[in-house]
């Protein structure tokens, strides 16, 4: 496998791996702030750099049942959320093609960590 390019974001609000800073994305990018993860709190995006995507795996959530996708840090490899291949239930297609990161595992480079900030998205 080849060099991976790592894409870097310019502008306020970026948020970033906790481990190695890799940007992810931008607080412009966050439809909401309304989810959970495996950590705790985590937020539904739109775009996101600098990710692999591993094997689609059906699961059982909250809101149903879905094909998802779990995402890693491009340089480090650290798990920090997952994206939506596929909603089975109507009133969730939306998610389709979006992301979730998990607050516990990103970092927002133009602040404090985000878990230690009241206001942090």
């Amino acid at each position: 496998m080849g060099y991976m390019h790592q894409t870097f974001l310019d502008g306020k609000g970026v948020f970033a791996c906790r481990d190695c800073h890799t940007h992810f994305t931008l607080r412009k990018s966050i439809e909401s702030r309304q989810y959970s993860g495996q950590y705790g709190r985590a937020v539904l995006l739109s775009e996101i750099v600098n990710v692999r995507v591993g094997e689609p795996d059906k699961r059982s959530m909250t809101t149903g049942m879905h094909i998802v996708q779990d995402i890693y840090c491009m340089r480090c490899n650290k798990y920090v959320g997952w994206t939506y291949v596929r909603a089975f239930e109507p009133e969730q297609k939306f998610k389709e093609g979006k992301f979730i990161l998990e607050r516990e595992l990103i970092y927002d480079i133009s602040r404090e960590c985000i878990r230690d900030s009241s206001d942090w998205i």
